[in-house]
């Protein structure tokens, strides 16, 4: 047989085998990338599940992204800064497009943050930012915190008539709280100067944003400031467990509550009579805002480094009218 026959049945038995080398390489190519390569992910690690208000920003960024053909990685910190920069190593590892933190510690989160830029993925905060110095941030979005601490100060002056002494239940690990509660000192301050508001700020103390928390640190202010005439709870949860401490002490008659979210069981409060009013937020929009930067992040477009979003003064008159409630 000639080396020309010999070739050719080779060839022919190959083929029929399906043995061929150059036939396998393609398909084992193909089947390594099928499970997990071929979506396009996103990370999100927010504070907690445990206020609704953290959800809303997740379910929003998630719904924004699947249309965009993402997948969305949610996790939650749960307050613990350490579990959040172990999230954030995961994201990494996956290799997600890009990562939004909602930092459960804002100058801890600086960590994460700089293994996240060592890896090329950018990063996004929603509503709490990173005040740690060397992680890079892309874009911040969040609610006009200070402004809103500012509209909570005015409320608390209608409530107590301009006069009276008063409390922050604080949660001072998180930079949009440190904004609230400094628009909130500022804007006593400035209308104590202009138009001779008597509000005096005698304690403070932290309640971390829950209920359970602040209904603990509200009945250690009753007892060391028994003469309170008002409390600034710096979102809603913190607002509402304040409200449970007062009713039990049989104080919540006498102690005016200014909260801060605009959460529905805040504002139903706020309809009651238990909590006088609060800057609400909008977290659905916080999220939508959010994957709109890192969409057009991706795409080589110019975003801006911080995006605000302004409060809005919710009275019990809104709350009455709300037929959401």
């Amino acid at each position: 047989m000639s080396i020309r026959s010999l070739g050719l049945l080779l060839c022919m038995a190959c083929l029929w085998s399906g043995c061929s080398g150059s036939a396998s390489k393609p398909e084992g190519q193909a089947a390594a990338s099928k499970p997990s390569g071929t979506t396009k992910q996103i990370g999100i690690s927010i504070l907690t599940t445990a206020n609704p208000f953290f959800v809303e920003i997740s379910d929003s960024v998630k719904q924004a992204a699947q249309k965009a053909g993402y997948e969305l990685i949610s996790v939650s910190g749960e307050y613990d800064a350490n579990k959040q920069q172990n999230q954030v190593k995961d994201f990494i590892v996956q290799k997600v497009s890009a990562i939004i933190l909602t930092p459960c510690d804002s100058r801890a989160v600086g960590t994460a943050i700089q293994e996240a830029n060592a890896a090329g993925i950018p990063v996004f905060t929603a509503d709490i930012a990173s005040i740690a110095p060397g992680a890079k941030v892309i874009t911040h979005v969040a609610t006009d915190n200070y402004s809103g601490g500012r509209q909570a100060a005015i409320a608390m002056i209608e409530a107590l008539g301009g006069q009276g002494k008063v409390a922050i239940l604080d949660f001072p690990q998180v930079e949009s709280v440190m904004l609230r509660t400094k628009g909130f000192r500022e804007e006593l301050e400035e209308q104590k100067k202009s138009k001779g508001v008597s509000i005096e700020i005698v304690g403070v103390l932290p309640g971390d944003g829950a209920k359970d928390k602040s209904y603990k640190a509200t009945q250690d202010l009753l007892q060391s400031h028994p003469d309170l005439n008002g409390i600034f709870a710096i979102n809603d949860p913190s607002a509402l467990g304040c409200y449970a401490a007062l009713e039990n002490a049989g104080a919540a008659d006498k102690i005016k509550i200014v909260g801060f979210d605009g959460q529905i069981d805040g504002k139903r409060a706020i309809r009651d009579g238990k909590i006088y009013a609060d800057p609400i937020q909008f977290p659905v929009r916080i999220g939508q805002e959010t994957m709109s930067a890192i969409l057009k992040y991706l795409n080589g477009e110019d975003v801006p480094a911080e995006l605000l979003i302004p409060t809005e003064l919710y009275r019990q008159s809104d709350a009455k009218s709300d037929t959401s409630l």
